[in-house]
């Protein structure tokens, strides 16, 4: 395994996660008794905490991304064997 194929590797981890964090602890503005501003979606969340939930998937991503490379590095899974590359 390269840095290249880690990173390209870390990168879907960390978007798959973020994706999955962004819906936590979302409220609308009829949720938390606010007024809407003009033109505004009925799902638009009032406060929406990107910088905590991109932080949260950092440290989510970073450890499946230690699982998939000690699984790699250690070859756990024995992939070389079933794919025909070794003994």
């Amino acid at each position: 395994m390269t840095w290249f194929n880690n990173s390209i590797a870390f990168v879907i981890i960390y978007m798959v996660v973020l994706f999955c964090v962004l819906p936590i602890g979302v409220k609308t503005p009829d949720e938390m008794g606010e007024n809407k501003l003009p033109g505004q979606a009925d799902s638009a969340p009032v406060n929406p905490r990107l910088g905590f939930k991109f932080l949260l998937a950092l440290g989510i991503s970073g450890a499946l991304f230690g699982v998939y490379y000690v699984i790699g590095y250690y070859d756990l899974l024995g992939l070389n064997v079933l794919l025909g590359r070794g003994l």
